[in-house]
């Protein structure tokens, strides 16, 4: 089993000073576009091939890919999926892109957004209180609805796999629409 490489925010800034290196970001579209490291592309987790984006890589095998995302837990993720596939040279950035703008390293910042993980909570808990309330005023039967999301939350919690989420990031509102040269390129 390989170990998972992490780098720090400020020493990724050295290295990249010292040459160009590779920092993919694994966020949805809307989250890159928010809040972004000047040195990442974006190639969203839920659309990731580990074999393409080695196949359209400029790097050679002994240069290491930068992977990042908000707070280094989706790039974590991302780092298994390439090890998985065979590609044991990634490196997750500790504290993502947080750690990088707290850190006071170059941004390019655009349109805000709600998170992906504020989207989920807002939606779960309404889907909660609207089983409590159809349950209690309408039919007994609709707290199931209420369960079923305890349910799935309780299932993401031990999986660390959120199905609300990847759902809610397929949305139209977290897509942007000229994704082609704004959030892939540098």
């Amino acid at each position: 089993m390989t170990v998972l490489s992490t780098v720090s925010a400020k020493r990724l800034a050295e290295l990249d000073g010292q040459g160009n290196v590779d920092v993919i970001d694994v966020r949805t579209p809307v989250e890159f576009r928010e809040v972004r490291a000047v040195v990442a592309r974006n190639v969203p987790l839920d659309s990731l091939n580990p074999h393409a984006v080695m196949k359209e890589w400029n790097g050679t095998a002994s240069d290491p890919l930068y992977v990042i995302c908000r707070s280094g837990t989706l790039a974590a993720k991302a780092c298994q999926q390439f090890i998985d596939a065979g590609y044991t040279n990634v490196v997750n950035v500790e504290g993502g892109t947080q750690a990088w703008d707290e850190a006071g390293l170059p941004v390019i910042r655009g349109k805000k957004a709600i998170s992906l993980e504020r989207q989920v909570r807002i939606a779960a808990g309404f889907l909660v209180l609207l089983g409590a309330v159809l349950g209690f005023f309408v039919n007994p039967y609709f707290m199931g609805l209420s369960a079923f999301v305890g349910g799935g939350l309780m299932f993401a919690g031990i999986t660390d796999t959120c199905g609300m989420g990847m759902m809610l990031a397929r949305m139209p509102w977290n897509q942007v629409k000229d994704e082609g040269a704004s959030c892939c390129s540098r």
